[in-house]
Formats: structure tokens, sequence, C-alpha cells
């Protein structure tokens, strides 16, 4: 039988520090949410050719709160494990990422079942992020993740720290261990543990999550070392290979499947230009072996990733592709869609309202790190275009509803419908850039009462451009065409780590909560 061949990225747009785990038959992929909401995105496959976005694993606010949490704050680098028929999700909620100090509480949440209900979150420590769960086949489980040390002249990326964790007690026991510093790369984080043969075998990221990003492998005989790196260190990394089309390789995991083959998932970007990768971290694959000598490496003989992996030997069994177009027909949000920091409720969204309308209320701007009324997806290719239609009737300038292109606070594009003293119910296109506020970017075009207005966006690779149609009229340009690079995790000064989003927002600055209804939202990528 002829293999199936992989084509990277396998979760293309905002999917990044991806935990792989397998449960019988079946192959899950939990993926980092920052700050957006629902927690922890999970994709299903049954051969690891064919994924689909399933489920969220953090669905209430009792589970995640990240009201005021910063920009790439919120959830880090989840880690996905099942052992004895339960899952469990260990996360990090990162309340403050910035200067010398982050706050980093890391939990636990089980199920019986991928799809939930998961339970109410276990506390676990505060030491640092990344945190990994391992299960031994003695029965015992271990916490490790990368300890932080904020004190000067100190490496801030101080090793990884290893714990016992009692399932019976629900909390961590007995005394942190430091079990690995990390080689001359650095930034040591991404700690995974697995076993084979005797061996425990300690996957970490190493060089910072961009350009020189790597997969660092050490391996011991004992849980709590010492550790010895590999000799054909590191495992996986683009650094040095600007032509290879996955860059940023690292944060990786490990799957041993069903058919006794081992699959390694970790981070990539793909520039759209120079070093910005709009679409953000993405999720590739690679296949692997074990050497003679029991040391992990890549089957392509190198240590840098491949666009085309193997498959394992497994039928091929694709899934339906999701559709292009959401008319809100159902009374829940589709499990593509995301908020942010906060869950949809019905205080400010509603589909059962006007059924067959997405209904928003308008609450905070978009520089709000507490309560915006937003509801978006990932960008997940270069070439797409996004559409939508609403019904608005603002009545001040500080209320205003569109379609909106949007990285974090400081960073998007927004074609807005508002109200102008002169002109009355408008549309027109305002930008931040790194922080920088500008609505002057087009003329205002004044808009008719009580009609419907459509808004679409094209963009290709760098650039938008936006659209607009009244009532049953044909499409308009609106403003020129503009570079949106700096919608990407490299734009500013300080790292970030989210991809581009683009979505249906309202705001309602004067506090009134004055409403929008969409009637639908389409997606279609080349």
């Amino acid at each position: 039988m002829s293999r199936n061949v992989i084509r990277n990225p396998i979760l293309r747009g905002f999917h990044p520090d991806p935990s792989i785990c397998r449960a019988g038959e079946d192959y899950y992929i939990a993926t980092s949410t920052f700050e957006w909401f629902p927690g922890v995105r999970i994709h299903h496959s049954r051969d690891l050719v064919n994924w689909r976005l399933l489920t969220h694993v953090l669905t209430r606010k009792s589970q995640l709160n990240m009201e005021g949490n910063p920009d790439s704050g919120g959830v880090w680098a989840p880690c996905l494990s099942y052992d004895a028929g339960i899952f469990y999700l260990i996360y990090t909620d990162v309340k403050s990422r910035q200067g010398a100090f982050k706050d980093t509480p890391n939990f636990v949440v089980t199920a019986s079942n991928i799809e939930g209900p998961w339970s109410e979150p276990v506390y676990l420590n505060s030491s640092g992020f990344d945190p990994s769960l391992f299960h031994d086949d003695n029965g015992r489980k271990w916490l490790v993740n990368m300890l932080w040390d904020h004190r000067s002249n100190k490496n801030s990326f101080a090793g990884i720290v290893l714990q016992e964790y009692s399932a019976q007690l629900k909390q961590l026991i007995g005394p942190v261990l430091p079990i690995y510093k990390g080689t001359a790369l650095g930034l040591t984080e991404g700690p995974h543990l697995y076993k084979k043969d005797g061996w425990y075998y300690l996957i970490t990221a190493e060089g910072g999550t961009q350009y020189n990003h790597a997969v660092t492998v050490a391996r011991s005989r004992q849980i709590e070392g010492p550790y010895e790196t590999a000799p054909n260190h590191p495992l996986l990394t683009s650094a040095g290979n600007p032509e290879l089309e996955l860059q940023k390789a690292g944060h990786a995991s490990l799957v041993h499947t069903h058919t006794d083959e081992w699959y390694m998932v970790h981070l990539c970007g793909r520039p759209v230009k120079d070093k910005y990768c709009t679409l953000g971290r993405e999720t590739a694959i690679q296949r692997c072996i074990f050497t003679e000598n029991e040391w992990l490496t890549l089957q392509n003989g190198d240590n840098y990733p491949s666009s085309t992996v193997e498959g394992p030997d497994i039928p091929e069994q694709p899934f339906p592709a999701p559709p292009e177009k959401d008319d809100f027909d159902c009374s829940q949000l589709d499990v593509r869609w995301s908020t942010l920091r906060v869950p949809a409720d019905e205080s400010w969204l509603s589909l059962t309202e006007r059924p067959g309308y997405l209904r928003l209320r308008g609450r905070e701007s978009m520089s709000s790190q507490h309560r915006q009324s937003m509801v978006a997806l990932p960008q997940t290719a270069f070439n797409c275009s996004a559409e939508t239609a609403l019904e608005f009737e603002p009545e001040h300038f500080q209320q205003m509803a569109g379609l909106i292109l949007y990285y974090d606070t400081k960073d998007y594009v927004y074609l807005r419908i508002t109200h102008d003293e002169e002109l009355g119910k408008c549309l027109g296109i305002i930008r931040s850039k790194d922080g920088v506020y500008e609505d002057s970017l087009c003329a205002p075009i004044p808009l008719p009462a009580q009609v419907s207005c459509r808004l679409k966006i094209v963009l290709d690779r760098e650039f938008a451009q936006f659209y607009y149609c009244v009532g049953d009229q044909s499409w308009e340009k609106i403003g020129q065409s503009m570079d949106i690079y700096h919608l990407s995790d490299e734009f500013p000064a300080y790292i970030r780590f989210t991809g581009t989003f683009i979505g249906m927002c309202v705001q309602d600055l004067s506090g009134t909560f004055q409403a929008a209804d969409f009637d639908y939202f389409e997606y279609i990528t080349e």
C-alpha cells in the first residue's frame, strides 16, 4: 500500500504550541489560544493527514477568566495527555508578561470524553510556564515546566524543573527537582517527557519562538536525571535556512501511533513578506525514527522541517470541509468562532433574539483588554476573502460596527459603519498601527438609513482591499489597497504571539449598548 502524503502546515493560521496525544486510534492536537475564548482548540484526526476542529477545552469563565489579561497573555502552551481512560489538559493563564516578572498560574482539568464536559480547574503552581504532565508506566505522574528567574544578571529561562503530581490528592507533592539547564541555544522552555525502552526522553524548545527556534532532545535512565543532550542537537530547526517554506520550527511534542510509528508535531511560521508572518505561528508535523543507539532523529536525515511528509501506515480518513458560509441559523455559535477574553453570553451576543442573525451589542473599544464585542476566526490562508451583511443604525460617533482584521489592541484595520454629525450614517476605514490610531484613510461614504450594508475584504498576501455594497447594488471599492504586514507577530519591538483574525464587532463607547445584526459571514480561501 502506498503511503499518504502529509502536507504542512497541517493546522494553518494561528495554531501555535501544538501538543499531540493518542487515545486508541484517534489523534488529538491541543494548541494555544492566548487571549481568545474559548480556551485551547482541539483538532482531531484518524490518519495524521486530515484534521478537523473538534472542540475547545476551556468553555466556562470558572475555568478561564481572562478579563483584563494583556495582549498575548492568557493560555500559553497547553499539554494534552491521555491515561487510563482520562484526558488531562495542563495550561497556563498568563496574567502579566512584560518586564522582569511573569505571573503564570498553571492549572489542570480532566475529562473522560475529549468533547467534555471538562472539570473545574485544579491549581498547580506558578513557578514558570509551559507546564506538561507525564504519566509513567509505574503509575506515577510528573509535572515539568520551565522555571522563570526574574532577578537581574540571571538567566531568566532558568531550566526545567520536575515535581510529582498526585491524581488522588489533586496537588503537586514532593520536592521540586531541577533536571535540565538546556544548551547554548538558551531560552529553554516547552518541556515534554516520554519513555521508551527504559529511557526518559526530554523534548524542549530552545532559541526563542522566532527565527532561531529549535527542538532539543535529551535523555536519562532516571526521571530525575541527569539528562544528556543528543549528539545530533538540535533535532529540528529552520535557523540559517531562509529558503525553507517552514520557518521558526520548534516547540514540539511526540506521538507513538497505533501502527508503531513516531511523529512529531511542531510550531512553524510562514513569512508573507520579509520576516513578517501575518498568519501567526502554525502547526506542522514530521516523521521520526529512533537510531540504533536509541536517539530520536527525523526520517528526512536532516534537522530541518519538510513541507511534505510520508504519512503513517493508516488508510486515509478525510473529514467533510467546513462550510464557507455561516448563516447564523443555529442557537449556538459554530465551533470555529472565538471571542476576546470573555465568553459569549446573552448580555452582548444573541442568535435567538432575531433568528437567522447574529446580534452583537456594542461595548468597549478595540483598545480594551476587558469587554469587547467581537466574534472572529483565524485567517488561515494568504489569499482569502471575508464577507458579511449587517443592519446597524448608529446615533452617535461613539457607535461603530463592521468587518475587522484584528491582531491585538495595538494593531487592526476596521471597515466600520458609524455616525457623523454632518453626514449621518456613514462608512469608513480606521486603523491602528503599533498603537497609532488613524481614521482618515479614506473619505467617509454616506449610507441610507434602514438599509442593509454588505462589507467585504479581499486579502492578497500582505495587501488588503475593502469593498462595500448597499442593498442590491454592485460591489464598490472603498479606500486603496493597503499593506497589512503590521498584523504579525514580528512587527512591534516586543514579541507577541497571535496571528491575524477576521471577524465582526460592535462598539458603543457611550455605554448604551447599541446593537448590530449580522445576517451571515462567508470566509473563502484559495
